[in-house]
């Protein structure tokens, strides 16, 4: 099988290259990085445990295998009370959909119904409304100067389209918005004793806020998702308290996976299409590289960097025997620029034949990826079609995580 006789040298090469990946630097540019990863092998072992996975068969098959589980509620309690597993933010997620297995994973889901047809073309009228105000608006700023399309349009789009879905007052998308950006944390890589304090204090409040909605719309159902889903619940469990704690841990799931990973991928996006004015003419010429210009932006820089899974039962991956609970990080920003998958991986092409792991695989497919889509191409051809050609004045910051990509800035200018 060719496992690896010697994981510590293994573990000790790889450790420059990941304290390289959490840099400023590092975090702005990974892809040399995941370039050298990938040169070591498909799998390679990680300097604190477990492994890291570059390949993109090797993740595409973790995803998809039911081998494969969720680091969920009981593997987070194995690992102990001192780890970053057992903080307050990290306990509370994984109560939520993201972080469980089947049963409770089908259970869930079902209850959460889906983004279908009907839903997505009902929220696409929202979409266009909203894209078409905040782009207005943006025009308006532009005239005299630079301004921060991150900042004005792509951080608003994603909380608007799911605020107003949700029936959440407008004055409180600001402050949802914010505390996203510091809930993520608990999901990163490696998050550091300041970040995790970051993500634990808005967990918090994001615990009484969404506690505080599930009540009011248990007095006050109106025809919305929250009662729908409180609907659900009421004929899934007698218990009332713990139906509604679980339409909490699902508007809270829906909102974390609405607003910071598609704001990202509106972010990114733009970023290609202003960094290049080749590439703005090529898709303003032709709308119909609208799609495949969303698709080539998930692939070439997807806004999660990696997925984590655990082991189920001893196994062998990539050459290397890994052990019942042992955890694998899925490096889908390597794996998106793996030569055995993507010919010239490094060249961004609209034109490519789609093929990503940006909205997972498996049972855990990104329950919201055709809302995502939406948004970006919404976006995508009213920014071509109302906007004179944009450029990039300077290249953007980048928020210090390595799992979940933000930019800090998206700075343009009237060409």
């Amino acid at each position: 099988m060719g496992v690896a006789t010697t994981p510590s040298y293994d573990r000790r090469a790889s450790a420059s290259l990941f304290s390289r990946l959490r840099t400023a630097r590092g975090q702005a540019d990974p892809f040399p990085i995941y370039a050298e990863l990938l040169s070591r092998g498909e799998v390679v072992p990680a300097p604190w445990g477990g492994f890291a996975v570059t390949g993109f068969a090797a993740c595409d098959q973790v995803l998809r295998s039911r081998q494969w589980l969720e680091p969920d509620r009981e593997w987070r309690e194995r690992q102990g009370a001192g780890t970053r597993w057992n903080a307050p933010s990290s306990r509370e997620m994984s109560n939520t959909l993201a972080a469980l297995n089947v049963p409770d994973h089908t259970r869930v889901r079902r209850a959460a119904g889906t983004f279908d047809r009907s839903t997505v073309e009902r929220i696409g009228h929202n979409v266009e409304r909203t894209a078409d105000r905040l782009l207005d608006a943006f025009t308006e700023r532009i005239r005299t100067g630079e301004a921060d399309f991150s900042e004005l349009v792509c951080e608003e789009l994603p909380v608007a389209t799911i605020g107003e879905w949700l029936g959440l007052p407008r004055a409180d998308w600001p402050m949802l918005r914010e505390l996203t950006h510091d809930q993520v944390f608990t999901q990163e890589l490696l998050p550091s004793a300041s970040q995790l304090a970051l993500s634990d204090a808005a967990t918090a409040e994001l615990r009484t806020y969404f506690t505080e909605l599930v009540r009011d719309r248990r007095s006050h159902p109106g025809n919305d998702p929250v009662t729908g889903w409180i609907q659900a619940w009421d004929a899934i469990e007698p218990d009332q308290d713990k139906a509604d704690e679980a339409v909490y841990f699902l508007v809270l799931f829906v909102v974390l996976a609405a607003l910071e990973t598609t704001a990202t991928l509106l972010s990114t996006m733009t970023l290609r299409l202003v960094e290049s004015p080749e590439r703005w003419h090529m898709v303003a010429d032709d709308p119909d590289l609208v799609p495949g210009f969303v698709e080539e932006t998930l692939r070439y820089d997807p806004p999660t960097h990696v997925i984590s899974r655990v082991a189920s039962q001893d196994t062998v991956l990539g050459g290397f025997e890994i052990r019942r609970d042992e955890m694998v990080h899925l490096m889908i920003g390597a794996a998106h620029r793996d030569p055995a998958r993507h010919g010239d991986p490094d060249r961004f092409d609209p034109a490519r034949v789609p093929g990503h792991l940006a909205f997972s695989g498996g049972i855990h497919y990104c329950l919201g990826a055709p809302l995502a889509r939406l948004e970006a191409q919404t976006l995508l051809r009213q920014l071509i079609r109302h906007l004179p050609r944009l450029t990039l004045v300077r290249p953007p910051s980048m928020a210090p995580r390595v799992a979940f990509r933000r930019l800090l800035n998206l700075d343009v200018a009237v060409a």
